[in-house]
């Protein structure tokens, strides 16, 4: 028994088409020219039903390949009030994405198997979609004590980040480097100088640790990866590692793309670290989204509760709910407005991070893992967070008109989540 995808849109490499897709054993069985005409007969359609566990019918509707965040706080375990697995699973499910990779700012931190088969077991336990975590790559992800029990964590992480604070000695990070170069694999960086930050000098905090990490992924070979990229000059030092052959990539998030410091509010859904910054940063990352420069979109999905959110801007938390509207909000303000292409969109979401980290699926064809999501790209609607399935409620992006509706979320072949 299958899933039978009638009629929708189905990118080929090269344009969209009409295409029917089966989905049998958790995988794409077949993708064929659609047969809508022979397909509205009632006796067929009842055919079908017998053959098939479901026959949705996606007319209108585009069928792209899962989404799969490269950052996100899932908060479990330790901080179950500002989210569970079970709650940011969903939450996912609904935005679209298939694969969430967890990032370590957890209690306790997954700095040893004891501690990461903690994680694992809520996972298993309560996710609603697959979710692979990272490892810290200090102790108690403090960013300068001895590191992480990297070798014993390796086969069941994404990779290793201490994400939350930067790993403020150097000589910290290049072990780190040293063991996950041969380990294969990547380290993902907050980077953060933190006696700059405090400072209040948040633009040079960011970009002078990107500089000082690629000098060591030079030395070292490491696969590198940069967080929430959100100025002009960390970009400008990636673009170069990347033209010198460095195995380096990038993400930013949806709130870079979309807020500058122009348009922060006191309030504490537009309080969020890195800080929005200027309207040239901007646009700068919106030229490197769409150029390729920046990877991979990524949420830093960093969910709070209602009252560590409520304090104004000053007073709130760090952090910002994103799994629910990434890509309806980039759709609607970056692809409608002509910005980038939807195929680049949907390569930043599903296709790179799959990549970067490893991960089959990516493309609809037959042989590969059936996770998908089925959109109506012709549905509009008013953003509300009082509807959103995560616990987290804070939004910079509450009250937008976007353009995008996830109709069905389908993981190994199997619907999670259908509106």
């Amino acid at each position: 028994m299958g899933i039978y995808l009638r009629n929708g849109n189905v990118f080929n490499g090269r344009q969209w088409e009409k295409r029917d897709v089966i989905l049998e054993g958790g995988r794409i069985a077949a993708l064929v020219p659609s047969a809508q005409g022979f397909l509205k007969s009632d006796s067929v359609l009842n055919n079908l039903s017998i053959q098939y566990e479901r026959v949705i019918n996606c007319d209108n509707s585009f069928l792209l390949p899962g989404f799969v965040d490269a950052h996100v706080h899932l908060r479990e375990p330790g901080y179950e009030y500002k989210e569970t697995i079970a709650t940011g699973t969903k939450a996912g499910a609904v935005g679209g994405y298939t694969t969430l990779l967890a990032m370590p700012n957890v209690n306790p931190a997954p700095d040893s198997l004891p501690s990461l088969k903690i994680q694992l077991d809520a996972i298993q336990k309560d996710g609603m979609i697959p979710v692979i975590p990272y490892g810290s790559i200090t102790k108690g992800r403090d960013g300068t004590s001895v590191l992480s029990d990297m070798a014993a964590l390796a086969p069941w992480v994404a990779g290793f980040s201490d994400d939350g604070t930067g790993v403020q000695l150097g000589a910290r990070m290049e072990e780190a480097m040293e063991n996950t170069k041969v380990l294969d694999k990547v380290i993902a960086a907050h980077c953060e100088d933190e006696e700059l930050s405090v400072a209040g000098d948040f633009r040079k905090s960011e970009w002078i640790q990107v500089a000082r990490d690629l000098a060591l992924c030079k030395k070292t070979g490491c696969k590198y990866h940069v967080c929430h990229v959100s100025t002009k000059e960390s970009l400008r030092l990636i673009k170069e590692a990347k033209e010198a052959g460095l195995d380096v990539t990038c993400e930013t998030a949806p709130h870079y793309l979309i807020f500058c410091e122009e348009d922060r509010r006191d309030d504490g859904r537009f309080k969020m670290n890195p800080p929005l910054m200027g309207k040239e940063d901007k646009i700068a990352l919106i030229e490197g989204l769409a150029d390729g420069t920046i990877d991979m979109v990524a949420t830093d999905h960093a969910p709070h509760s209602r009252e560590e959110k409520s304090m104004g801007f000053s007073g709130s938390a760090n952090g910002v709910v994103g799994l629910e509207t990434a890509f309806p909000v980039l759709y609607t303000q970056l692809v409608l407005s002509g910005k980038m292409t939807l195929e680049r969109l949907v390569d930043a979401m599903a296709v790179a991070p799959r990549k970067r980290f490893g991960l089959s699926g990516g493309i609809l064809e037959p042989g590969q893992p059936a996770d998908l999501c089925i959109w109506d790209l012709t549905q509009s609607y008013t953003i509300d967070s009082a509807t959103f399935f995560s616990k987290g409620k804070s939004t910079p992006f509450d009250g937008m008109e976007v353009v995008g509706a996830n109709q069905c979320t389908i993981v190994g072949g199997d619907i999670v989540w259908e509106r």
